[in-house]
Parts: C-alpha cells; structure tokens; sequence
C-alpha cells in the first residue's frame, strides 16, 4: 500500500536558506515545493489548486510579494483556507507576529533555528490540525446520526398518522360510520401535519440561525415593540394549541414596560420554545411560570418548571442543536433543536441565557435582552449554535 507523503511548500527568498530547509525536510520524507515569494508561491497552488499542500512554510520579509499579503491571498481561497501556515521571522519581531496572528498564521519560527526546530514545528503543526480536523469530523458523523435518528423517529411517527388517518377518510362510510368518527380523523391528520409543521420550520430556523441571512434579515425586521405582552401571547397560543404540551401556563407581565426593539417573529419563536421545553419535560398538569420584566435596562424572561430537571454535567451540552439528554432512555419527542434556536435568536439581539435547574424538581430559564439591538452585533458574523 503506497501512503501518499506529506507535502511542504516553503517560500523564502534566500535561496541558500530554501536549499536548506528543503533538504532537511526532505530527511524527514516530507515531499517539499518551493518558491521564493509569494507571487511564485501563488503560482505552486494555483498549478493544483484542489490539492493544497499539508503545511506552507513562509518568510515574511519577501520581494514582489511579502509573507503577509501571501497569508491573505491563501486565506482567501476557500479551499486553501484550513492550510497550515508557519512563519519564519527575525528575532524579536514582535509586529510581524502580531500581524501574522490577525491574518491566521498558527505558529512562528525564529530566525536562526535549527533543524530540530525546524521538524518540531512541522510536525507539531501538522498534529494540532489533524487533531482539529479528527474532532470537526466526529462532530459530522455525530450530527449526521443525530439526524437520521430524528428522521427515523420524528418525522416518521407524524407521518405515519397523517397516511393512516386519511386512509381511513378515504374509506369512511358515513351510513355505516358514527358521526364524530370523521373529526377524530381530521383531528388525527391535523396533529400529524402540524407536528411536521414545526419539525421542518425549526429545522429551517436552525440552518437560518447559523447563516449570515439571520443578521441581515433582524437588520431589516426589528422594530420598537411597545405591548410585549402580546408576543409573549402569541408564543403561549401556539404552545397550548399544542396536544402533546397539557401543561397549566401562567405569565406575569410587568406592567407599562418600556418599548423593547427585536424581530417580533423571531421572539416568537424564542419564547415559544423555550414554553414547549419547560412544558415538554413536565408531568401533566404541571404548572409553567413565565415572568417578563425589565431591570437594569434589561429586559428579563424567566420561564419555570417543575419538572425533571438538567444534571448540572449537562447545563452546558442542552443548547446544542439536536441534543437530548438520554434520549434512548427517556424516548422524548421533538427534535432536540428548541433550545438551539433559542441561544441563536439571543446572541443575535446581543443578549444572554442560562438556565439553574435541580435534577427532580425542576428548571428555570432566564434570557436577558438589551433594550435596543446593539449596533456591532449586526455588524459582526454570529457564532455557530451548536457544533
């Protein structure tokens, strides 16, 4: 079996130097490119540019093209963009490090070293983003059965309603058949649809949250709110209408609120879930408080249940998308992304979340929002939700 080597391209300018560094990686069977700035450097990708090599090697102090403006040009393809990149700069250049940093260089070799120094940071380098790449790719496969199990369980069981139910419409006899029969069987296809429903609109929203279209669709939406009162209302309806959440709500509301700026749409869908999930993990007929108030120029929504409750190892792994705690052990519906689209929709009205929770006796959720949506967290890309 032929293992394909690892492939350097080192960019320096001293040709003496290049010889160098080449032969000492050539000991170590790395296969080594070279180019002598980085417009020649440049040329070595884009000769084969979808097979990158494993690490550059770069001199920042370069003719026709310096280190710096190489790093840039190589971050900014996107299939050279997870490219290993290591600096060689003179000692005691503080600046070029700093600005290497910014650009994305992942680590710095001081001129002079020696061979030692040189096969350590190849070597090291080339170990951390492998390890990297290991871990994003054990969060794919993670995802991806995550996934599948929501379409196995999920999305069939609805399904399986809205078929089996109007097959029975299809053969309903309304000479032989009870009158009411016929509004169980809407009732049925209708639980099904609406089920399916809200699967397929969080999975969209889960996928919107972690694109830059959210930012710029809050840019264009949010607006002065001046009754919260009825948002809160309109997430509680779609909660109770809900047959699988016989909770008892109760909400208080601070009176003559000052006006809170949001997307009304998406604070919907906020406070909605986080009212499915309290609900969710209660017994029937627990209650479900929510409390909406403003303090400090913040505005405060605490939703709590009585319910099972979060082992405090997992406070922090809840607000992953497609997360459920045991889910095989306690065989809980949904999709696992409520409380993911919650974190998302905060962190884009620049607020915060957490939750204090005591396992058998139940959660509380507090979301705290500015009053105003800060400008930088429309400028800024928001982070990921979940993994």
């Amino acid at each position: 079996m032929n293992i394909k080597p690892i492939r350097v391209l080192v960019v320096e300018d001293d040709v003496h130097l290049l010889n160098g560094i080449r032969d000492i990686l050539e000991l170590e069977d790395y296969h080594v490119l070279t180019a002598m700035n980085g417009q020649e450097a440049l040329t070595v990708l884009r000769s084969d540019p979808y097979n990158p090599p494993d690490v550059i090697v770069s001199d920042v102090m370069m003719p026709r093209m310096d280190g710096f403006e190489f790093l840039k040009e190589v971050r900014n393809e996107k299939m050279w963009l997870n490219v290993p990149f290591i600096f060689l700069t003179a000692k005691g250049e503080r600046t070029d490090r700093h600005k290497g940093s910014m650009l994305g260089a992942d680590r710095y070799l001081t001129k002079p070293f020696d061979a030692p120094d040189l096969q350590v940071a190849v070597s090291a380098t080339l170990k951390r983003h492998q390890k990297i790449k290991e871990s994003h790719q054990e969060d794919i496969e993670s995802n991806k059965n995550k996934i599948l199990t929501i379409l196995n369980h999920e999305f069939r069981t609805p399904l399986t309603l809205v078929v089996a139910y109007a097959e029975m419409l299809k053969e309903f006899d309304p000479h032989s058949s009870p009158p009411d029969e016929i509004q169980t069987f809407l009732r049925g296809v209708n639980s099904g649809a609406d089920r399916l429903r809200r699967m397929i609109e969080n999975f969209i929203t889960v996928v919107e949250l972690d694109s830059e279209e959210a930012k710029k669709t809050i840019a264009w939406r949010k607006r002065p709110v001046d009754d919260f009162e009825l948002i809160v209302k309109d997430a509680l309806r779609f909660v109770e209408n809900d047959a699988q959440n016989p909770s008892e709500f109760v909400t208080t509301i601070q009176a003559d609120m000052p006006p809170v700026e949001c997307d009304v749409q998406y604070m919907t869908t906020m406070i909605r879930e986080l009212l499915s999930n309290a609900s969710k993990f209660s017994e029937d007929g627990d209650m479900v408080t929510t409390d909406v108030r403003v303090e400090g120029g913040e505005l405060i929504i605490k939703v709590t249940d009585t319910g099972r409750g979060i082992p405090e190892n997992e406070l922090e792994n809840i607000w992953g998308r497609f997360y459920q705690i045991d889910r095989e052990q306690h065989e809980d519906q949904g999709s696992g992304s409520g409380l993911a689209i919650v974190a998302g929709i905060v962190k884009l009205h620049g607020g915060t979340y957490e939750v204090d929770s005591t396992v058998g006796e139940g959660s509380t959720f507090t979301v705290r929002l500015p009053l105003k949506v800060p400008v930088h967290i429309l400028e800024e890309t928001p982070a990921p939700a979940i993994s």
